[in-house]
């Protein structure tokens, strides 16, 4: 997509030109040509980008409640005008179906502005605690590092709580799927952001990511991408202690239990798998089933499976289009082909592109039965439209299974008794359980376990990240 600001990056309220100037394509995974070009940043971009938000904290820390959710109101009117460029960006440059793009990805931008707006009317940031006043205050200039797959809305689950709290910020989105970013910058300069308070500079992770994340003036880095890169990104924020948030990986278990409606949980189960062409870290990618019920499981998720319908995101009946790119293509590849060769029964798809798409980075929507735990397609995160079915004995073995994994980000039940799920949904080491197909809650707490990350987004809980706590005696 055209624009000005593509190769210029906002900073202190304007848009400039880098240091020194990179040119980067931006590939659109259904055609495999250029959409665009982007400007690469380098650690004197970010260190302007920080001078500029540490400038800005003062004043900004010091707005009143008010201010900021009027702020947060322009910000959401400015945002739903650019809302269609939004989602033709995200589209594009990261291959998601106009559907998807229009109702899911561009949606959660709105969504968590307005629950920000939300949380923020109703929070008190003083309260007295016998003779001790405890007062909650920004932490300061906060450094973003987002992923490509659900790109606006981790930008807006970062960016909105960390406006409402009083904090300024650098952003460096994905430099596979940057072009909503810029448009989400534009939004922001027109609701009339003070300058300074916003600043986004674009780059790879090993330079920009690595310069926010090591910069003195950067008081926490709140990251979402690989559990690898978070890792780096750790160990890199260690050296100025800062705070870092992370949001990470997952292999995310779907647990279907005897008593639930089996045709229905293993059909929910294998589109919410293939949702965004696979490429969410929540996808519940492991579905345990009865050892009973495995042969009639089977028979649903291929039928469900075949019915997904591959194509060009345009396409007025696709389903799910492309993976991002050519390096997660050949990912999703060696792992699909890492599954046959490891024994797993292939139920339906399997290596190689589907029937009459044979350029752009589709994969055919595949399903693996008789999944044993310690399998590799039963560990890793594959990040593509790939499931893995695995039987078991008892409950408590299910249980057993689900928790086993590096992983902890989310998990699902599905019971014709919601005690029994419950009950279940307690035992799951993981941030987040959904049962029997419940909808999302943006005010709900997002995040994971073990090396899916730590800290948590969305609602106050996300809010509240961005806070820091004084306790002030002698009131």
């Amino acid at each position: 997509m055209a624009s000005p600001n593509n190769l210029k990056f906002y900073i202190d309220g304007a848009w400039v030109d880098p240091v020194v100037r990179r040119p980067l394509d931006v590939i659109n995974p259904a055609t495999e040509q250029p959409v665009a070009q982007i400007s690469l940043g380098g650690a004197a971009d970010v260190d302007r980008a920080v001078k500029a938000a540490r400038a800005a904290f003062p004043a900004y820390s010091r707005t009143t409640k008010a201010e900021r959710i009027a702020l947060l109101e322009r910000i959401v009117e400015a945002y739903k005008a650019r809302y269609d460029d939004i989602a033709k960006a995200i589209s594009q440059e990261m291959g998601a179906p106009t559907t998807l793009a229009t109702k899911a990805q561009a949606a959660t931008g709105v969504g968590h502005l307005k629950q920000m707006i939300a949380v923020l009317g109703e929070y008190e940031f003083e309260h007295m605690q016998g003779k001790t006043r405890i007062i909650r205050e920004p932490i300061g200039v906060c450094g973003f590092i987002t992923p490509w797959n659900w790109p606006i809305n981790q930008i807006t689950c970062k960016v909105a709580p960390a406006l409402a709290a009083g904090c300024t910020m650098v952003l460096k989105p994905s430099e596979i799927a940057p072009l909503n970013a810029i448009i989400f910058a534009e939004v922001l300069h027109a609701a009339g952001v003070p300058k300074g308070v916003f600043n986004l500079v674009n780059g790879d992770g090993a330079t920009v990511g690595q310069a926010i994340a090591a910069h003195p003036g950067v008081d926490l880095v709140s990251f979402t991408g690989s559990t690898r890169a978070g890792i780096m990104v750790a160990k890199t924020a260690a050296d100025t202690v800062k705070r870092v948030h992370q949001e990470l990986g997952g292999k995310s278990a779907n647990i279907i239990l005897p008593d639930a409606d089996l045709k229905k949980a293993v059909a929910d189960g294998v589109r919410n798998c293939f949702r965004n062409s696979g490429q969410s870290c929540n996808a519940p990618t492991r579905m345990f089933v009865p050892r009973d019920q495995h042969a009639d499981a089977i028979a649903v998720a291929r039928e469900a499976a075949e019915g997904v319908k591959v194509g060009p995101p345009d396409g007025a009946d696709t389903g799910i289009g492309p993976v991002v790119s050519e390096t997660q293509f050949n990912k999703i590849q060696r792992l699909i082909e890492t599954g046959v060769k490891e024994g797993a029964t292939l139920v339906t798809g399997g290596p190689g592109r589907p029937a009459g798409l044979d350029r752009g980075y589709y994969v055919k929507p595949t399903v693996f039965a008789d999944v044993k735990p310690d399998m590799t397609i039963a560990r890793e995160e594959i990040f593509g439209p790939v499931l893995s079915i695995l039987p078991y004995d008892t409950e408590q073995q299910a249980i057993d299974l689900a928790n086993d994994s590096v992983y902890g980000l989310a998990g699902y039940v599905s019971s014709g008794s919601p005690d029994n799920a419950r009950r279940v949904a307690s035992a799951l080491r993981a941030g987040q359980i959904t049962i029997n197909g419940a909808p999302g809650d943006v005010a709900a707490p997002f995040g994971g376990y073990k090396q899916s990350g730590n800290g948590r987004e969305w609602g106050k809980y996300g809010f509240e990240e961005f806070l820091e706590v004084k306790a002030v005696m002698g009131y």
